[in-house]
């Protein structure tokens, strides 16, 4: 259960007979991406194509080794989930490995892993996915798997209470159980609201985890788990030809639904227009290293909208803000002795809203009130001044550099073109981002930084009991 990022996914780094419920139809033919006037190579070479049904199909050769990897995104995360009923796509995560009309309980991932591959699943705010990677030869045996549970996922009532144990073990554990954890939660509900999207916990509030019951899943999954509502992906050891074959074959007769909703438009409750609460303050008993957040609400990529043209100076504006050694925060407080550690994120991706957000662990001398004074005088020192040309293309160079390693990494590139997909983003944006990350200005990021920065932010303070 995580969130993705376009930066996070770089860094990261015996088949089934197929269904035939339709008969098989011819799929559009494979198009890549258009580059955009003077841009460089794509990224991954990728062509993308709708089946029939509705089904995104996409595909990124890679002979790097003699593996592939196979994605299904679903366009649904935690963000659809219905109103008291948070969790609700996560624990259907959970119950997907139920079973299925050819495919017992618990068998899924035995038959990947006696194949000598891998297999998982991660619910987002924003998507569902589901993955393996295997030698190539074994690509049919987990396509044919997937397609089976996207059409006849059976959730056995009698596994359901066990699951929900297991959810709740999760949440435990991620969250009650360490300070850090209930401080985010808190976060994102003082944030946000506690019953906005945003303000959900991923895994959900432990009360209405309790109360989710089958006949949620089973609406959910009919909602949501449609082709025309879901991309495939599929890299590595395979041509083009192989997969539009293996497509139309396993998923190609999967009976077509209409999608819910466009995949960039949810229907989604607005953000509001600034952070609810100024202020949120947590003592812990345990707590040995006091952590600081400020955070300020920011438009994001998806959807297109004219406040999306912020988005890829925000993410410049980020780095060169906290984006490690040498970035602003790291002089202004990590250098002069201040903080252990400083660091800005902004999820370019995130759809709907975003957030533009600093994160602090103070050394144990430095007082609360002199960390948010240097906070904010480097903060109001950016406003002011502005940026400087050297700034904004060492931050670019330093972006850009980290998309090397998506050349080399079997997971990197289907998350990155799935999760960006699945959320509306256009083929060409996704294969030819570096060049669009390179075509920022200073102004654009000053202008980033006036638009997002002097607005109300909210400020978090995690710290020992009894610190002042």
């Amino acid at each position: 259960m995580c969130a993705l990022s376009r930066r996070a996914a770089i860094s990261a780094a015996a088949a089934l007979p197929a269904l035939a419920v339709l008969p098989a139809a011819q799929a559009a033919p494979p198009s890549p991406a258009a580059p955009p006037a003077g841009a460089e190579k794509p990224l991954f070479g990728a062509s993308l194509w709708t089946l029939p049904n509705g089904l995104t199909v996409v595909h990124a050769e890679n002979r790097r080794a003699p593996v592939v990897a196979h994605y299904v995104f679903y366009s649904v995360g935690a963000g659809e989930d219905p109103q008291g009923k948070s969790g609700l796509a996560h624990f259907l995560e959970h119950m997907m490995f139920k079973g299925s009309e050819h495919v017992p309980s618990g068998a899924f991932s035995r038959r990947v892993a006696r194949e000598g591959g891998q297999d998982n699943a991660f619910t987002s705010r924003d998507v569902t996915a589901y993955f393996q990677n295997v030698e190539a030869s074994r690509l049919p045996l987990v396509a044919g798997m997937e397609a089976d549970r996207m059409a006849t996922a059976r959730f056995p009532a009698e596994e359901i209470e066990a699951e929900r144990q297991v959810v709740l073990e999760e949440r435990r554990q991620r969250v009650e159980s360490t300070p850090r954890g209930r401080f985010r939660e808190a976060w994102d509900a003082h944030f946000w609201g506690r019953q906005h999207w945003r303000g959900r916990p991923l895994i959900g509030w432990p009360d209405e985890v309790a109360a989710l019951s089958r006949d949620d899943m089973l609406e959910f999954h009919h909602r949501y788990y449609t082709p025309a509502n879901a991309t495939l992906v599929v890299t590595g050891a395979v041509s083009r030809e192989a997969v539009a074959k293996l497509a139309e074959e396993d998923y190609g007769g999967i009976q077509g639904r209409p999608a819910p909703y466009p995949k960039a438009h949810r229907g989604r409750a607005p953000a509001p227009p600034a952070p609810l609460q100024e202020r949120l303050v947590q003592r812990e008993p345990t707590v040995q290293e006091a952590a600081f957040l400020r955070g300020w609400i920011a438009p994001s990529l998806p959807p297109d909208t004219e406040a999306s043209r912020l988005a890829h100076p925000l993410e410049v504006l980020s780095h060169l803000l906290g984006g490690g050694q040498g970035s602003r925060l790291d002089r202004a407080l990590v250098q002069s002795g201040l903080a252990v550690s400083a660091h800005c994120a902004y999820d370019t991706d995130a759809l709907g809203t975003g957030c533009v957000e600093l994160s602090v662990t103070p050394r144990r001398d430095a007082t609360t009130d002199r960390l948010e004074q240097a906070v904010t005088a480097e903060i109001q020192r950016l406003l002011d001044d502005g940026v400087t040309d050297a700034e904004v293309e060492r931050s670019v160079r330093q972006i850009t550099a980290g998309t090397l390693l998506a050349l080399d990494s079997l997971g990197a590139a289907p998350r990155i073109l799935g999760s960006g997909l699945a959320v509306g983003l256009p083929l060409e944006g996704i294969e030819y981002w570096p060049a669009r990350i390179r075509a920022v200005t200073r102004a654009q990021v000053e202008e980033a930084a006036r638009t997002v920065l002097a607005r109300q932010s909210m400020v978090g303070w995690l710290l020992p009991e009894g610190a002042a």
